[in-house]
């Protein structure tokens, strides 16, 4: 079976209290949910994680890499300057989708350029937490024929 991890940086885990007006309603735990039900109809094994430790995601990461699996990140505030999270992605030869609940691009100067961008192979911005479903189809797309 395909292996996918689903992996959530920084504040995540306050989704649906933190900045509704910006970030919606929905709770990680709701994303989880709608991660399980998407990675299970394509045949993916879920590994589902969050955490405001960078050293935590680094070895999410390499965990991913010995095991072979496309990797599904919103590695939020480790977006715009985690250069250990950027290394450990670059070992990776299994897709990278990067994904955003809000239009990164669309806001402030401070959170428009991710550097998760340059190994990701499809950034989705902007569609909320359907984002993740998308990023996950995605992920399945890439990694079809493999």
């Amino acid at each position: 079976m395909r292996k996918l991890f689903v992996l959530n940086g920084s504040n995540l885990n306050m989704l649906g209290v933190r900045e509704p007006e910006l970030y919606g309603y929905a709770t990680l735990d709701d994303v989880r949910t709608d991660c399980e039900r998407v990675a299970g109809e394509l045949g993916f094994e879920l590994f589902f994680a969050q955490s405001n430790a960078e050293h935590e995601l680094v070895e999410w990461v390499h965990d991913a890499f010995r095991q072979g699996a496309a990797v599904v990140i919103n590695p939020a505030g480790f977006s715009f300057g985690s250069m250990p999270l950027l290394d450990a992605l670059h070992m990776l030869s299994t897709p990278v989708v990067e994904v955003h609940i809000t239009n990164i691009h669309a806001r402030d100067a401070d959170h428009r350029h991710s550097i998760v961008s340059k190994v990701a192979r499809v950034v989705i911005a902007g569609a909320g937490t359907y984002g993740y479903e998308l990023a996950i189809r995605a992920a399945d797309r890439l990694t079809a024929g493999e």
